[in-house]
């Protein structure tokens, strides 16, 4: 698979499965698994502990050395594992350059800010967690200078950059703002938190961009940017959309942690689902995460269009279940060739956006980006790489917005000229510089002459 595609590979570093080889070991007495686990022989309360979650800290198990209590930040069957012990950290770089033999570019360390724990600390992003992935960082310059570490840790902004370190530790860094900064924006009408954040972030930062994924739409990432009163909104929001809340436990109180609802109907009103802005709101959030300097991720189900997926909640207990529906083939092939579904209509704009971007150089990750306030209701990006320029126009209201300076500017989505209005949630991305082929390159024939803002336009959805 590596010859044909850059791979990104999950490194779980913090937890195993309950049902995995090494846990088994430990629960039937193998000494070599003894000190690979965070064991107690009482259940212990600590409330100091940091962790996105309701359930208890330790979790009771069966033996062979009688009932112990395991650490368990996340669940049950996710048992954490202890970095004191030289032998577990030996395992997982073993692992590590396993993964970097089998052809992987890039190296997602998942949950990395909680791997390592002290007593009477909040056991996450502590020193010697950053000292564990500065490690990772040296091997890989050593065997594999080519490749890329990620790091996943949904907390505040700060905390979250500073596994940047001092440019010995994560390439590229998840963004976990931007979920309920897009969802904000749209909630509003008004993009002033993104262009503050963006205008705020150094150039040579580089971030895995993402919108939606199959955890829910986390809310640390924009504490300290969002006030508690506009993060009450999104959670009231979500509610009436038909979201769930999950929640964590701060100082004994639960306190909103996350989001789970599609994102598709995060920014549209499921009991209004004829509205023939639905489907241009979407695809205008999506084209935020587009505009914006770095990596963007897409999560399959918005590539789809999926809605929510109440079945699997019912049938799991499971909050995000919500985004997780698995959809037989047969289901996507015949729902994309319906023209006038849900899924068909999100998939051919989307996939229409894709296209005209990746052969527009500017977005290119090692270029600058510079926003322009223009309109709080529009965000208005100039992204440059090596002398070659894309203005990204993106308007998140439903308001029709008059740019006359840009009037005759050309469309490199609709392959037309600018007619110095923006459309209620339409995405432009202009050139000024139509003589040169490399610029207007994504309106030559073999892209379909379409835009994004008139794709949706005059036709009925069937849901």
């Amino acid at each position: 698979m590596a010859q044909d595609y850059r791979l990104m590979i999950d490194l779980v570093m913090n937890h195993v499965s309950s049902k995995s080889p090494w846990f088994k070991g430990f629960l039937e007495g193998d000494k070599r698994y003894r000190d690979y686990f965070i064991v107690s022989d009482n259940k212990i309360e600590m409330p100091e502990v940091f962790r996105p979650r309701e359930t208890p800290l330790f979790t009771g198990f069966n033996t062979a050395m009688g009932k112990k209590y395991v650490w368990t930040t996340f669940s049950a069957d996710q048992v954490d594992l202890n970095y004191k012990n030289p032998e577990v950290l030996l395992e997982i770089v073993d692992v590590f350059l396993f993964y970097l033999s089998q052809g992987a570019e890039i190296i997602r360390l998942d949950a990395v800010g909680y791997i390592w724990k002290e007593a009477h600390t909040r056991c996450v992003n502590l020193s010697k967690t950053h000292q564990i992935v500065k490690l990772l960082r040296r091997i890989l310059e050593y065997v594999a200078p080519y490749a890329l570490i990620l790091t996943e840790a949904n907390f505040p902004y700060k905390d979250n950059i500073s596994y940047f370190g001092e440019g010995h530790e994560a390439n590229m860094v998840y963004q976990f703002s931007l979920p309920p900064l897009v969802l904000d924006a749209f909630a509003r009408h008004d993009t002033g938190h993104i262009q503050e954040e963006t205008n705020k972030t150094r150039q040579d930062l580089l971030f895995f961009d993402f919108l939606a994924s199959h955890d829910g739409i986390g809310l640390s990432g924009a504490r300290g940017i969002l006030d508690d009163k506009e993060l009450l909104t999104l959670v009231e929001m979500a509610k009436a959309h038909g979201g769930l809340i999950s929640y964590e436990l701060k100082d004994g109180t639960e306190v909103p942690y996350e989001l789970n609802i599609s994102y598709f109907d995060a920014v549209n009103d499921p009991g209004q689902a004829s509205d023939p802005l639905a489907v241009k709101r979407f695809i205008a959030s999506q084209a935020v995460m587009l505009a914006l300097k770095g990596v963007p991720g897409i999560y399959i189900h918005s590539l789809l269009g999926s809605r929510n997926y109440y079945r699997g909640v019912r049938e799991t207990g499971i909050k995000r279940m919500i985004n997780r529906e698995k959809i037989p083939v047969d289901v996507i092939d015949r729902t994309l060739s319906d023209v006038r579904s849900l899924r068909h209509q999100v998939f051919s704009g989307y996939l229409h956006l894709l296209n005209v971007r990746k052969k527009i150089s500017s977005f290119h990750p090692a270029g600058t980006r510079e926003v322009l306030n223009i309109d709080k209701r529009l965000l208005t990006i100039v992204r440059q790489y090596r002398g070659k320029a894309v203005r990204v126009v993106i308007n998140v209201s439903k308001d029709i917005i008059f740019l006359p300076e840009y009037q005759g500017n050309f469309d490199l989505i609709s392959c037309k000229a600018f007619e110095g209005k923006v459309p209620p949630y339409g995405v432009f991305f202009l050139t000024t510089n139509i003589k040169d082929p490399s610029e207007t390159g994504p309106c030559n024939k073999d892209i379909p002459n379409r835009s994004v803002s008139g794709l949706f336009e005059e036709k009925e959805i069937a849901l």
